[in-house]
């Protein structure tokens, strides 16, 4: 598996795997997201995919070749970026609605992320690609503005919550950057995606053994909790793992952009089964943001 994926880098092929990834990506990450956030607090929701990803992912580190020696520093870095991120996501999770953070917070990822893969990797975009992230941020900046001015619930956390999501996005770049270095570093994709998830599931777990926050957990019904959070492990597989091997066969910035699209998805969750109001004119936002990733995605 590990040869045929490293055999269609940079091939025509390659280039359609990678991108029918970062779809798959773009499907599985707003269903996480939604596992995250749902009805229970999203610091529990984390600790319980956290739990699960270390369980799920320790016999998976006997099925790749041990990392070589270089790698042991990327994955010190993965694991600061990675935990920023999961605290940065559960603190905007717990201020605003998923309607309202995800998309800002999926939305402003690929920008960050485009100037990083130019500037580590030496991605250029072509100008209708330029065009196609301006209609995404116009979608991202409208969707902004448009629950600060018209969204009642919530009012005085809202601003706060568009803040950490704009934060998260960020960090969202960094990651995919990041991970894109770490993921190509290596030869074997497979043992860098394993060790990544399993080195990077210690944050929470020990956030909840050592600090006060772990009081969230007392009282709580564990069984459904502990149920979402092992259907979580496996969605955090293939969202994550999707984009990273997409990330590997093809340019960084195009697939960051193009699972950008689960803003689409995300909505539709969150009307469907988070009972979120969306409304006409907030799904018209969210689907520019993914019009514009779509333009990115042919027009190059």
């Amino acid at each position: 598996m590990s040869d045929w994926i490293v055999s269609l880098e940079g091939t025509a092929q390659g280039h359609t795997l990678a991108m029918m990834l970062a779809l798959l990506a773009a499907i599985l990450h707003a269903v996480f997201g939604a596992l995250q956030k749902g009805r229970h607090d999203p610091w529990v929701s984390r600790l319980t995919i956290d739990v699960w990803l270390l369980v799920l992912s320790l016999p998976l580190l006997f099925l790749v070749p041990f990392p070589a020696p270089d790698m042991w520093p990327i994955f010190a870095g993965a694991i600061v970026i990675h935990s920023a991120y999961k605290i940065l996501q559960a603190m905007a999770f717990s201020r605003g609605a998923y309607t309202v953070v995800y998309p800002v917070v999926r939305g402003t990822g690929p920008l960050f992320t485009v100037i990083g893969a130019w500037l580590i990797f030496g991605e250029v975009f072509t100008l209708v690609q330029w065009l196609g992230l301006c209609v995404l941020l116009v979608g991202i900046f409208g969707l902004a503005v448009y629950n600060l001015i018209f969204l009642m619930t919530a009012r005085d956390t809202l601003v706060g919550a568009l803040i950490l999501a704009v934060l998260t996005g960020l960090v969202v770049a960094i990651y995919t950057t990041y991970d894109a270095f770490g993921i190509r570093a290596t030869p074997d994709p497979f043992t860098f995606l394993a060790w990544l998830f399993f080195l990077t599931a210690f944050d929470f777990p020990l956030i909840f053994a050592l600090t006060p926050i772990g009081r969230r957990v007392s009282g709580l019904p564990l069984r459904p909790l502990f149920l979402r959070g092992f259907v979580g492990a496996l969605v955090a597989y293939g969202s994550f793992g999707s984009v990273m091997l997409a990330t590997r066969l093809d340019k960084v910035g195009q697939a960051a952009v193009l699972r950008e699209t689960s803003t689409v998805f995300a909505a539709l969750i969150g009307w469907l089964v988070l009972r979120e109001t969306v409304g006409p004119r907030r799904i018209a936002l969210m689907a520019l943001i993914a019009a514009g990733a779509v333009i990115v995605e042919f027009g190059g």
